[in-house]
């Protein structure tokens, strides 16, 4: 994978894609408790290059203490000492601790904000489906990519923060310290202030040697960001289909296919610490050199007698804080290359949001117009997202009407129910949803989330919007009697019950809620005839004046609808002996 530039174009790039996403949570009113945080913070990391201050100019005294052999002074500098760290220690601990905090609550909106965009209608269905984006296990961006950015920007932020101070603090006595050094054979012309540029110098090279070093630690970060995802949504697949792959004797196929999307991390892998090698010999051996260059920068002032043992010891302190502080890039370029992915990949998923809700506001889109009780279809076309038209179709239901609408396997049958949600937006015409009605959608697949029975019965209110007894007369009419004294059992629903009794505790779920409309996408496929006859009728019994509209292929469903609609006209990749005449 090639490194993506690092121009100073594509870096201006990142920045106003980080600033789009951190601005919105300090502009907002109610973030005065982060930005009282955030103050404390940066005064906390003020108050330690105060220190730091402090400390040099004591090393200074203590080294000239220990030269002078005066024991007195040297008790005395051992006590100021002792000040000065416990000063510092409070002030390291509490700036880490409210650090800590301010990045929860920012990492708290963030979290928040990304979810609202997941979940804005059908938009977690449009953008998994098909959106033109690479958005790749979304759960990992919104939980990981979230936690990083919040986290990473503070460390980063306040480290350059404390980089800057420290440089405008320590240069000046740097400066001082230093003094002038005469060049030989220059005419008797003197350097002032000669470690300042030494410093300079050095971190100039060190940044530069890094940059070139460790630029495609950028893409191959974000690109183990990736692999690592895709590696535990397939552990997961397999979690969740246990049964059907034991059944298919597919251990062996899924041990090849996580071996694949292990090795695609490991090869990764193993570009990435190559990388870090190459940049890990170099800062390390940066590093070390720093401890004894400034002696050696120093060393001419010393021997000549310009500079005592105390001054000498600043100078070499005073230099480090310097250097140190104009190689920060060096020390956060890998730390900057992860952050600079995190703001990558939440970029995208933030547009792709965005974009999805752009469609809708220009794409045709359910619109709700009629206050009588009617569901009106008028020039419905839908399309496949590769633009294949899937379904022609007009429909026109009334209130209490009972229909079924079949045609052959892939004619939009399941996708004219999602087209009423609101969820397929290829295609055009027009949906004329009933105002004010109540509906509720009830697809093949069930969804049964982790927790009691009485949660999954509720959904997607609370569990204490429905009485108990109510529920277990749900469960009792959906032929679901041996639980209806469960239903504060938690347990994992959907891998404990079958195929057909989840589907049951779904019908279970209609009864209880009791919707003007229900919409039913094969909800009994999984059920044998005489069990889907039982679920018709007792919903026939328990929603007598719900509008009901179903979607199915069995002939045994036609004697419980008023109508039946087939739809015809089959797509033109279909098979021509799969069309059907309409009814």
């Amino acid at each position: 994978m090639s490194p993506p530039s690092l121009s100073a174009a594509t870096s201006r790039a990142t920045f106003g894609d980080a600033w789009s996403l951190i601005r919105p949570f300090w502009r907002e009113r109610t973030q005065r408790r982060a930005w009282l945080l955030l103050i404390a913070v940066v005064m906390l990391t003020l108050a330690g290059v105060w220190l730091n201050v402090r400390f040099s100019v004591w090393n200074n005294r203590f080294y000239d203490t220990l030269q002078s052999r005066d024991l007195r002074d040297f008790w005395r500098q051992l006590g100021v000492f002792g000040m000065l760290a416990a000063a510092y220690i409070v002030a390291a601990v509490y700036r880490q601790y409210l650090q800590q905090v301010l990045s929860m609550q920012w990492r708290t909106w963030l979290t928040r904000d990304l979810q609202r965009r997941w979940l804005q209608p059908g938009t977690a269905y449009r953008l998994g489906l098909h959106s033109g984006h690479d958005i790749d296990n979304p759960d990992q961006r919104i939980a990981e990519d979230a936690r990083a950015l919040t986290s990473s920007t503070l460390d980063l932020g306040l480290g350059l923060l404390n980089a800057c101070v420290t440089l405008v603090s320590f240069v000046g006595i740097l400066w001082g310290l230093s003094g002038s050094l005469k060049l030989p054979g220059a005419s008797g012309f003197a350097v002032p202030g000669y470690m300042v540029f030494v410093a300079l110098a050095y971190s100039m090279l060190g940044s530069w040697a890094a940059s070139r070093l460790g630029r495609p630690l950028i893409a191959l970060s974000a690109q183990q960001q990736k692999v690592e995802a895709g590696f535990r949504y397939a552990l997961v697949q397999v979690r969740e289909h246990a049964e059907a792959i034991a059944l298919a004797r597919g251990g062996a196929r899924e041990q090849a296919r996580l071996s694949d999307a292990f090795n695609a991390i490991r090869d990764n892998w193993a570009a990435l610490i190559r990388v870090t090698k190459r940049l890990t010999w170099f800062s390390a051996g940066y590093g070390q050199l720093a401890n004894v260059f400034p002696f050696v920068a120093a060393a001419p002032r010393y021997f000549s007698g310009g500079l005592q043992l105390g001054g000498l010891m600043q100078t070499a302190q005073a230099f480090g804080q310097v250097q140190g502080s104009l190689s920060w890039f060096i020390d956060a370029y890998s730390s900057l290359a992860d952050w600079r992915a995190t703001v990558q990949r939440l970029t995208v998923f933030r547009d792709a949001a965005a974009d999805d809700a752009a469609r809708l506001q220009t794409a045709p889109r359910v619109r709700i117009e009629h206050a009588a009780d009617v569901l009106e279809i008028d020039g419905l076309q839908l399309r496949t997202p590769d633009d294949h038209e899937l379904a022609r179709l007009d429909l026109h239901v009334e209130g209490g009407d009972r229909v079924l609408i079949s045609g052959p396997s892939g004619s939009g049958k399941s996708s004219l129910l999602r087209a009423i949600a609101g969820l397929w937006m290829r295609g055009h015409g027009t949906i004329l949803l009933p105002a004010r009605a109540s509906m509720m959608f009830v697809p093949q697949r069930p969804y049964l989330p982790d927790g009691s029975l009485r949660e999954a019965l509720a959904y997607p209110l609370a569990p204490d919007a429905f009485e108990t007894p109510a529920m277990q007369r749900a469960l009792i009419a959906a032929g679901l009697q041996a639980y209806a004294g469960q239903l504060d059992v938690r347990r994992r629903w959907f891998d404990a019950l079958s195929p057909g009794q989840q589907q049951r505790v779904q019908f279970a779920r209609v009864f209880l809620h009791a919707p003007d409309w229900v919409f039913l996408d094969e909800a009994t496929s999984a059920l044998d005839e005489a069990g889907e006859r039982e679920l018709y009728r007792a919903l026939r019994s328990a929603c007598p004046t719900s509008t009901v509209v179903s979607v199915g292929h069995r002939a045994t469903l036609r004697e419980f609808h008023d109508v039946t609609h087939v739809i015809a006209n089959a797509p033109a990749w279909l098979p021509r002996r799969e069309a059907i005449s309409q009814e």
